[in-house]
């Protein structure tokens, strides 16, 4: 599995230099047949920017790499983030709130917890990029903080 391990060298440094990451890129990065894999890996090990994990989104790309690849793949997340090469960001107490609405406002897409707390991680943080696959859910839903967000890859 590949993350940059320059991801902390710029954190906290500027919160709109921050990138959020979704669970589809960090799976993608670690599976070799994905199609996603290579544009994936290219993007976490392009920036010397912080790569801010929601804590949901780690544990959901941990249940994912543990089920469709194998313990290996999911020792190996879990040492990239001991090796501080993602930052896992907590889901506060005042992130709640607003998750819920997301979930609600957005309940025809569905948008479930997991993406709704990475759209209220970068809400306030105030960061405008999101590292995705999921380009239609996240594409359609209107942050508080900028018109819309900067999807990638």
């Amino acid at each position: 599995m590949s993350w940059s391990a320059r991801a902390c060298a710029a954190a906290g440094r500027h919160a709109h230099s921050v990138l959020i990451v979704d669970a589809g890129v960090l799976y993608a990065s670690a599976a070799k047949r994905d199609k996603n894999h290579e544009r994936s890996v290219a993007l976490l090990s392009a920036g010397a920017r912080p790569l801010l994990v929601p804590a949901l989104v780690r544990t959901e790309v941990s249940y994912l790499l543990c089920d469709r690849i194998g313990a290996h793949a999911e020792v190996a997340f879990a040492r990239a983030l001991a090796n501080a090469e993602l930052v896992v960001e907590p889901v506060l107490d005042s992130d709640w709130p607003r998750i819920a609405e997301l979930m609600e406002q957005y309940r025809d897409l569905p948008l479930g917890m997991v993406d709704a707390s990475v759209i209220a991680l970068a809400e306030r943080r105030n960061a405008a990029m999101i590292a995705t696959l999921d380009h239609r859910r996240f594409g359609v839903v209107r942050p508080q903080h900028v018109a819309a967000f900067t999807l990638v890859p």
